[in-house]
């Protein structure tokens, strides 16, 4: 289970989401070494390509205020069971988490959660290493 004070920053923002199209309601809650929370809620576009996942948006206002690292994530979703974030929203938590240790919580409204680690949920990340042309 995770921290409560987590989970309830995602469950908080997550009421903030704008879901005109499919009132699928996401908050997403992150926590930086330094013990700082950022959270983000699902923006919905009539071009639904150009929305904003609950994750990114957490992401978004984390570098925001200066931090580009994370400790864990909560996810909270109105699902009957736990949501996974997006295939993009991965690559971007195990890419700012500190290892691959960290604990991503997937919750929903009922109180069902499913804890995994980035590296679980995507054990065959892209890195920056790939990218060292040297």
């Amino acid at each position: 289970m995770t921290d409560t004070t987590l989970l309830e920053a995602a469950r908080a923002v997550r009421e903030n989401a704008y879901v005109p199209y499919s009132n699928f309601r996401v908050g997403a809650a992150l926590r930086t070494p330094s013990g700082a929370i950022h959270s983000g809620c699902n923006v919905e576009n009539v071009a639904y390509p150009e929305g904003t996942c609950a994750e990114a948006g957490a992401i978004a206002a984390m570098a925001a205020a200066g931090e580009y690292a994370i400790a864990e994530v909560a996810v909270i979703a109105d699902s009957p069971a736990p949501v996974p974030p997006c295939g993009g929203c991965r690559q971007k938590l195990r890419e700012f988490a500190v290892d691959g240790d960290v604990k991503v919580t997937m919750a929903t409204t009922d109180g069902a959660e499913l804890v995994m680690t980035v590296a679980e949920l995507l054990p065959g990340a892209f890195s920056a290493d790939h990218m060292d042309r040297a």
